[in-house]
């Protein structure tokens, strides 16, 4: 959860959110997602991602990554 995200793939499978792709931004509340050409902007509330990073599978939840980018390093342990 300290890591970058920009770049990683990315699977959200919730009721009324179902997204795959590559994070291309985040804010404190939503990543933005390109899937197939376009962008989505998905909220982290409420939805459980799934990141792949080095080959791994990471499932978080979006609640407990409800920070500025910049800011998770500190508050997220």
């Amino acid at each position: 959860m300290r890591s970058e995200l920009i770049g990683l793939e990315v699977s959200v499978d919730s009721p009324g959110c179902r997204v795959s792709g590559t994070v291309v931004d985040e804010t404190r509340n939503t990543i933005i997602v390109e899937s197939a050409g376009t962008e989505k902007t998905v909220p982290k509330r409420g939805n459980e991602l799934r990141f792949t990073c080095d080959g791994e599978e990471i499932a978080i939840r979006g609640s407990d990554i409800l920070h500025r980018p910049e800011d998770r390093i500190k508050k997220v342990r």
